[in-house]
């Protein structure tokens, strides 16, 4: 076999030496001198990579620090904070069921000392708390905790057996043969001894859904609530209303001054009418719905002073064992007097709370009925189903009892003035 000959290498060049060459090479390029970039200018092109790849990074697999806190919250309380804050040592912390594993540490006040659980990882603003001083001692400074909304117990569901009868558009109530009323039977029971009471009745309710599930579901239950009998699903809000624990009156459309001016609807008790055409409307409201505890007035002033078309009205009320609260029509009318003669337990509100819909007006208001019940036992207010009403009544309710008076459904100041003028 002949030998292999090799390529004896060029002249002037070194021979070959080292690994083989790869048998894929990368596309090269050469950079044009006259291009060439200095080191401040790549360390901005690099920069700038780093933070395009940095967001690219977070909308493809999210924001690392999503589930983070929103807020820091200050552990390092100033001298003044610590010293007000209270103490809680940790044997007493534990007692009391607080957990102080860390460092998921979560201090739960509530149990002991009537607050909302709050811990060290919660960035609520407002809250702020001071750390242990080292003498066994954990001292926590809570400046602020929201409300938290108490559990309440539901009113007999409507209608309660024996105090209906069949009416033109449902059930009519009627009193039980064992002497029980829808006046009793769908108020709110109520025992605050001998504490001055104030009693709130908001109205309006059933055409707003948003207003009506506010009154319901915000307001304190001892407030009363009232109904306008056109309302679409009346029943089922007067359902849920009872359900949260609010007592329910049902509103009649009385005829005012001006018709033109103030629409109440086409089932409207009529000063003009005849009494048998009232009866027949009335009868076509209060079918309308049942569970409430008694009626109120929607408009109405010239109604309340015909006596001749009171009289029938108030005797149909009266026989179905209900109640009646006026509001906005004063107390001195004959549709009072007509009241006090049949028998016919008849209450007038003392304040319209929201005649001027003035955070500071409607405050000025409630103050007033604190100051009427401190000197007579008991006092009444009358609103309508305005968010600055509510938000008023909602903040003023929780503190009241705080003041030395008790926030009573209205139907416990009806019956303790009826008491009275026996």
């Amino acid at each position: 076999m002949a030998a292999r000959q090799t390529r004896p290498p060029a002249p002037n060049r070194p021979a070959r030496r080292g690994p083989r060459a790869p048998l894929f090479r990368l596309p090269s390029f050469s950079v044009n001198p006259r291009l060439q970039l200095g080191p401040a200018t790549w360390a901005a092109i690099g920069f700038f990579a780093i933070a395009a790849g940095g967001l690219a990074a977070i909308q493809l697999l999210g924001d690392p620090s999503a589930a983070g806190p929103r807020a820091v919250v200050s552990l390092d309380a100033g001298p003044a904070a610590a010293e007000a804050a209270p103490r809680i040592s940790f044997s007493e912390a534990a007692a009391a069921g607080i957990n102080l594993d860390m460092p998921d540490f979560t201090a739960e006040p509530g149990a002991a000392r009537g607050v909302p659980p709050v811990g060290l990882d919660d960035p609520t603003p407002g809250n702020q708390r001071a750390p242990g001083d080292g003498g066994g001692e954990l001292r926590v400074a809570v400046v602020e905790a929201a409300p938290v909304r108490p559990a309440v117990s539901p009113l007999p569901r409507a209608p309660i057996a024996g105090l209906t009868e069949r009416g033109p558009l449902g059930l009519l109530p009627i009193i039980g043969r064992d002497g029980r009323t829808p006046a009793r039977a769908y108020a709110r029971p109520f025992t605050q001894g001998a504490r001055p009471r104030v009693a709130i009745v908001v109205g309006g309710l059933g055409f707003s859904a948003r207003a009506t599930t506010q009154a319901i579901d915000d307001l304190p239950p001892e407030v009363t609530l009232s109904f306008v009998p056109y309302a679409n699903n009346l029943q089922s809000w007067i359902d849920r209303a009872r359900a949260r624990g609010h007592e329910v009156l049902i509103e009649l459309p009385m005829e005012p001054f001006d018709p033109e001016a103030d629409d109440t609807g086409p089932q409207t008790l009529l000063a003009s009418a005849e009494p048998a055409q009232n009866v027949q409307r009335l009868e076509n409201l209060l079918s309308r719905a049942t569970g409430y505890f008694g009626v109120t007035n929607y408009q109405g002033a010239r109604f309340a002073a015909t006596a001749s078309a009171a009289a029938p009205v108030l005797q149909q009320v009266r026989r179905r064992g209900l109640v009646f609260l006026t509001n906005g029509i004063g107390p001195r009318t004959a549709l009072a007097t007509e009241a006090a003669r049949i028998g016919l337990s008849l209450t007038a509100a003392d304040r319209i709370i929201d005649a001027r819909r003035e955070a500071e007006a409607i405050d000025e208001q409630l103050l007033n009925l604190e100051a009427l019940a401190l000197q007579n036992g008991g006092a009444i207010g009358a609103g309508f189903a305005y968010p600055v009403t509510m938000q008023q009544i909602e903040t003023w309710a929780r503190a009241i009892g705080g003041r030395g008076y008790a926030l009573a459904p209205v139907s416990a100041v009806m019956a303790a003035r009826a008491a009275a003028r026996r």
